[in-house]
């Protein structure tokens, strides 16, 4: 008799509408009903050997939790998330599961994988809505400090992890909120504000301590931490300096990073203005340079914000774009252009400095570089002039130098990053361990709460038997 589960189809995730949608900050998924995720949960196998727990960077035990959301036990399905991931709202939203525990889904084989992301945004969401607010139980306390640097996923991961495991853990983070990334670089659209606070509030619950306007480095040094009597020190500070193409006219009024664009639409929520005093340029025209998920934020942001036309522009070809295919489809759906194979020489402005227009040339596809991607060569005599008032340069980022450049003994590499041990987390300093993007480079927030776990579990062996 045919298995019926792997003829099921997957169940959609409800949306806004695109013409609706691409002029608000709304949450564009509107979410999973309990009957919608029963319905999706009942289509996985309960694999003996679950390939899908390979593919999870922290290691979440998704049968598990599938099956007790299955059973109807929302709660105990929740705690059992918990117990490897303490940031499951945020996941279930940002994490790219096609590449990761859905992309080693056996259903993916012939068809659709288990909407595995869906479903553990839906356990969080339903917990925090309708939940009791019960704590998952902590070891004893041992009385060592713990200093958390940075608030982004990787720093709450070792928190949570941390204050589980008896530690007291006190985090320090730099802007007036904490979240990191998670507040400065994703979008209310994609991730909301209100969603991260209640993450954060889940630890401070816990025990976390949580203390803002700290610039490790200028406030305290971290030899200073270790007086403190902190007896370890987890850096999660950020890849968050921005890059641009070094380009002529690059100083005109009308051309900036999308760090500085996002920071202000996201955590200073500029797109209220005035109702929210931070200004923020509005582009009638905007082009967006780059085509990684920071691109697709940028460019969904400006037309939200009311651009009449927002392009796109990329150098590579579609199969060589870094963004997620669910963020690239939900750009185009909102109206935005893809000029491919396309790189900007030159930018072009008036008399009083502001950006009028971008030199850009046709590009083809040669052999592939070092990232494995086919490297894109100029067409010679191919330059044309595309009208704009703002340029969103959103072509990477470096590390954040803030701290490395004050604490010369740790140990970095040519590109300024942190260099840190990828089995433990350790770092050349004693007492002090580093992950996420200012060890590996701008990368995914799941690759960084990866990090954190390995550096959390360092840390405890540490603490409790020495270095």
């Amino acid at each position: 008799m045919p298995n019926k589960k792997k003829k099921a189809a997957r169940v959609p995730m409800p949306e806004q509408a695109p013409e609706i949608r691409k002029r608000n900050f709304e949450e564009v998924p509107t979410g999973y009903t309990v009957k919608m995720a029963q319905q999706e949960a009942a289509r996985c196998l309960q694999c003996k050997k679950p390939a899908c727990v390979d593919g999870c960077p922290v290691e979440v035990d998704i049968p598990g939790f599938i099956n007790l959301l299955t059973e109807g036990d929302l709660t105990a399905a929740i705690r059992h998330i918990w117990s490897t991931n303490a940031l499951p709202a945020v996941c279930g939203r940002v994490c790219p599961q096609e590449i990761q525990c859905e992309g080693k889904c056996i259903l993916a084989k012939r068809g659709e994988a288990v909407a595995i992301g869906n479903l553990e945004r839906f356990c969080a969401d339903y917990e925090r809505e309708n939940g009791t607010g019960a704590l998952p139980p902590t070891q004893a306390r041992t009385g060592k400090k713990v200093a958390v640097v940075g608030s982004g996923p990787s720093g709450l991961t070792v928190a949570g992890d941390l204050i589980i495991k008896g530690h007291d853990v006190t985090i320090m983070e730099a802007f007036h909120k904490p979240g990191g990334v998670l507040v400065y670089g994703i979008p209310e659209f994609r991730l909301p504000k209100e969603i991260v606070a209640q993450e954060v509030n889940f630890l401070e619950r816990l025990g976390v301590k949580v203390e803002c306007n700290m610039v490790a480095g200028r406030t305290v040094s971290l030899d200073e931490l270790f007086e403190q009597g902190y007896g370890a020190i987890y850096l999660g500070v950020g890849a968050g300096l921005p890059s641009f193409m070094n380009i002529p006219g690059e100083n005109l009024i009308g051309i900036l990073s999308a760090n500085e664009y996002l920071t202000r639409a996201n955590l200073m929520k500029a797109y209220k203005f005035p109702e929210v005093d931070t200004p923020i340029p509005m582009g009638k025209k905007v082009c967006v340079l780059g085509a990684g998920n920071v691109a697709m934020d940028a460019a969904r942001t400006a037309m939200r914000l009311g651009a009449e036309q927002v392009r796109i522009v990329y150098r590579r070809s579609r199969d060589e774009m870094p963004a997620r295919k669910a963020e690239i489809h939900h750009a185009e759906e909102e109206g935005i252009e893809m000029f491919l194979l396309t790189n900007p020489v030159r930018y072009i402005g008036d008399e009083s400095g502001r950006l009028t227009a971008m030199e850009c040339i046709k590009m083809e596809l040669g052999e592939p570089d070092d990232s494995g991607r086919r490297r894109p060569v100029a067409i010679k005599g191919s330059e044309f002039e595309m009208e704009t008032d703002l340029v969103i340069v959103a072509v990477g980022s470096g590390a954040n130098p803030l701290l490395t450049k004050s604490t010369p003994d740790l140990a970095l590499n040519k590109w300024g990053y942190i260099e840190a041990d990828l089995e433990t987390g350790k770092t050349s300093k004693k007492g002090v361990w580093a992950g996420g993007d200012i060890v590996t480079g701008a990368a995914t927030v799941i690759l960084a709460m990866g990090a954190g776990r390995v550096a959390a579990n360092s840390i405890h062996k540490y603490l409790t038997w020495g270095w």
